[in-house]
């Protein structure tokens, strides 16, 4: 029996264990419109999951579902086994899913601790003030947990951080509030090499550390150097869901083509192939 073109897309299956955050049949249409139709998602704790795809298959907008800006119009997220329902970007963060976009929205103007405080200082009893021995030493653990070693201090100011340092300043924020979930949106755009390896470094150590993590990237290289699984979308669907070890680039490249689709419709007698 000839597969049909949508299992050829489906290589392999992940772990039996439960997800930690599962997406079902998510529909989102802008008007007109269809930005996605039916796409599923799966994510595990301690595991990388690369969601790839050309520019407008729908990885902004998937990935803005779970951060509680889209509203699927249909559709179903589940985290910890449970159905959630997201009326807004806190609900999300309240459960411990953070989402690191590519603007990182740092203050330049302030300090790490400052920028990895911003909006929840810690204060001293009886007499409201700002504690900042107790913020700067939470700030030192935090980064020291997440082996950043290349910030001289926490007190340096943000506008004088390397690309890579400012990631892994936004990184530190998203995990010392109790995220289980960390979603990172082109992490290594516009990054040097010594930077990239920087931040490669940091998102296998939030994997290490237990974390579920959704890295965003059009780099291959870098998909394959941290991934663990890797999901492609096209046109706005589900166009493949790879073990990492188990494919190349060629496989993924397929996908995000329609190549695979195409060769599968091919091989299969008395189906036209789809012609540009």
């Amino acid at each position: 029996m000839t597969e049909e073109p949508s299992a050829v897309a489906s290589r392999s299956q992940g772990p039996a264990r439960e997800p930690l955050l599962e997406l079902r049949d998510i529909n989102v249409r802008f008007g007109a419109v269809q930005a996605l139709t039916d796409v599923n998602l799966k994510v595990y704790s301690g595991e990388v999951l690369a969601l790839v795809g050309d520019n407008g298959a729908g990885k902004s907008t998937l990935i803005k579902c779970i951060a509680g800006i889209n509203i699927p119009d249909h559709g179903q997220i589940l985290f910890e086994g449970k159905e959630v329902r997201f009326t807004g970007p806190r609900d999300p963060t309240a459960l411990g899913i953070s989402t690191v976009y590519q603007d990182l929205a740092l203050s330049d103007n302030l300090d790490v601790v400052a920028n990895l405080y911003l909006g929840r200082e810690e204060t001293d009893r009886p007499i409201p003030s700002i504690s900042e021995e107790q913020m700067e030493k939470r700030a030192r653990e935090v980064l020291a947990d997440l082996n950043v070693t290349t910030l001289q201090s926490p007190r340096l100011v943000v506008a004088s951080l390397s690309g890579g340092q400012r990631q892994s300043v936004a990184v530190a924020r998203s995990v010392m509030w109790s995220a289980k979930v960390v979603i990172l949106d082109e992490p290594t755009a516009a990054l040097g090499v010594a930077q990239t390896k920087q931040v490669l470094d940091l998102i296998l150590r939030l994997k290490q550390q237990g974390h579920a993590v959704i890295v965003i990237s059009h780099n291959l290289g870098d998909v394959f150097e941290v991934a663990d699984r890797i999901v492609v979308l096209r046109l706005g669907r589900n166009a493949g869901d790879f073990e990492a070890k188990d494919v190349d680039r060629d496989d993924v490249v397929a996908a995000i083509t329609g190549a695979n689709i195409a060769a599968a419709s091919a091989a299969t007698p008395g189906t036209a192939t789809p012609t540009a």
